[in-house]
């Protein structure tokens, strides 16, 4: 996908890189989820339009119901659910601003600052953004749709430094239970985390959470088809936000 990059000033004078979907993709999104609302919202009425004229089918109240509904209200109804669904993609981009003394990643609504000089690398690990923290101990890993090649490039445009791959994927281990080597505590928070990744809908806060207690604990995980592998690093230490 193709982002946009807009340089800015931030108020300590610092040349300021922010990175997120450009205006029009935006606006794309919000069209499509409105129309395909619209739609939606069309196909049920003449659904309930067709059903009433069957006294044999089921659900026949909610048919009437639906169909004495006036003509443009459905498709009224589906275009501002397709709105809100639009608002709700936007709100889970990831947008970052980069300077060269701070990065600064907003999503869902929260925002984590990271100085430049706490960052020991930033890499690319499938569709998330890592950055890795002196210690060895990840920071953050967000869900990034940009485009890794410009990102990589206004990492190092402002700095920082850019590794191909995570420079310590051969310490990972697969997670199963009571699995030895791990701090006190840890196989407790890989057994609650595994039962929130298998569920139908995984909720993506338990899982952040859980991540974050690991971290305190010393422990990094990474996550690949619902399957948990994870690394010690050697001091644990809470991200800065």
């Amino acid at each position: 996908m193709d982002m946009h990059k807009r340089p800015e000033q931030d108020p300590q004078g610092d040349r300021l890189t922010m990175l997120g979907e450009p205006a029009w993709r935006t606006v794309c999104v919000y069209i499509v989820f409105v129309l395909a609302g619209a739609g939606v919202g069309w196909l049920v009425g003449f659904l309930a339009d067709w059903l009433v004229t069957l006294p044999w089918a089921p659900l026949q109240g909610p048919a009437e119901l639906v169909a004495s509904i006036p003509a443009p209200g459905l498709p009224a109804a589906g275009s501002v659910a397709g709105l809100a669904l639009g608002l709700v993609a936007q709100h889970e981009q990831l947008v970052i601003r980069l300077s060269g003394d701070r990065v600064v990643l907003t999503r869902k609504g929260r925002a984590q600052e990271f100085s430049h000089d706490a960052i020991a690398a930033v890499f690319r690990d499938g569709k998330q953004l890592v950055l890795l923290g002196h210690e060895g101990g990840e920071l953050t890993r967000q869900e990034c749709d940009l485009d890794m090649g410009r990102v990589a490039d206004a990492f190092a445009e402002h700095g920082y430094v850019w590794a191909d791959a995570d420079p310590h994927k051969d310490e990972f281990r697969r997670w199963v239970p009571d699995t030895p080597g791990l701090p006190e505590g840890a196989n407790a928070i890989l057994r609650a985390r595994q039962e929130s990744l298998e569920k139908k809908s995984p909720s993506d806060d338990d899982v952040r959470e859980l991540r974050e207690e690991l971290a305190r604990l010393g422990v990094v995980v990474r996550d690949e088809k619902r399957r948990q592998y994870w690394r010690t690093f050697r001091e644990a230490g809470p991200a800065v936000e």
